[in-house]
């Protein structure tokens, strides 16, 4: 079954569709502001199975190495252990004590095991939001400081590049990492949009290392060379992409979740996960191996 236009993939219609992932021959997602996880086989378009319903927003997941069904989550104010049978277990709070009410929003692990996730005040504030890293057997680093609504981050296959978005700002940066440590350098822009571009939202790289970019507000992703310069746009029939990934079988599929919220007449893909093939394939998801409990 090849896609070759964006094709609603499911019958659900989410306030806020995130945090997207292909996880074991499945895709992972949240319904953001709901606290839901929920999956769904990338065979067809099928209904959205719920596998977890949190009390505060549930921002993003990673599966934890060598923890089948295990997922390590941004949710409230810090981070989560949602294991695969039991209740969730704190591992650590991040924003509780923050000045404005201020929740987690997207998280990704990387190459190297590291959990990063990102916070953001309900408010959007500007300079309110920050980046923390998580890594094993250290205390929590706040990375990227001054931030608004942090997206991403995203990764390149080796783990030593690192895309990072802020939505309102229409800003993607990109860094350096230190393999070992996970110590960021050389900040530097690689994408400036206008807000008639939209925001830059979900984020992922590819196998040839291109970026893809939701566009919120933008009903558009996009695919740019390393190098800043557009590659090629997709149209959507949802005016607020929010989460991507690269899944399937031939990590050839392109998903996206998109978002209902805030819309003040909701079309009808508003909302829905939609698909649509690619030529170049994704990168394996990351596990977490951050400190949990």
């Amino acid at each position: 079954m090849e896609l070759t236009e964006p094709t609603i993939w499911s019958t659900d219609r989410l306030e806020l569709g995130e945090g997207l992932r292909w996880v074991d021959d499945r895709l992972v997602l949240v319904d953001l502001l709901a606290g839901r996880l929920l999956e769904t086989d990338g065979d067809g378009p099928a209904p959205l199975r719920e596998l977890r319903r949190l009390d505060v927003p549930l921002g993003a997941v990673a599966p934890v190495a060598d923890r089948p069904g295990d997922w390590l989550a941004a949710a409230g104010t810090g981070v989560t252990l949602l294991p695969a049978t039991g209740d969730p277990r704190p591992v650590v709070e991040l924003v509780a004590d923050a000045p404005e009410p201020t929740r987690m929003n997207d998280a990704v692990a990387d190459p190297h095991g590291r959990f990063w996730a990102g916070s953001m005040t309900y408010a959007g504030a500007a300079g309110g939001g920050t980046l923390y890293r998580l890594a094993p057997g250290a205390a929590p680093v706040p990375a990227v400081t001054g931030l608004t609504i942090p997206n991403g981050p995203a990764f390149d296959a080796a783990g030593t590049t690192m895309y990072l978005a802020d939505t309102p700002r229409g800003e993607v940066d990109r860094f350096t990492v230190d393999p070992g440590t996970g110590a960021l350098h050389g900040r530097e822009p690689f994408l400036r949009l206008s807000p008639a571009d939209g925001g830059p939202d979900g984020i992922t790289v590819d196998a040839a290392g291109h970026l893809w970019i939701a566009l919120w507000g933008g009903a558009a992703v996009r695919r740019y060379r390393p190098d800043g310069t557009l590659e090629r746009e997709i149209r959507l029939p949802a005016k607020q992409p929010a989460g991507i990934c690269l899944g399937g079988p031939d990590l050839r599929r392109l998903f996206i979740g998109t978002a209902r919220v805030g819309l003040a007449a909701a079309g009808p893909a508003d909302g829905a996960l939609l698909a649509v093939d690619v030529p170049v394939p994704g990168l394996p998801t990351a596990h977490a191996t951050a400190p949990v409990r």
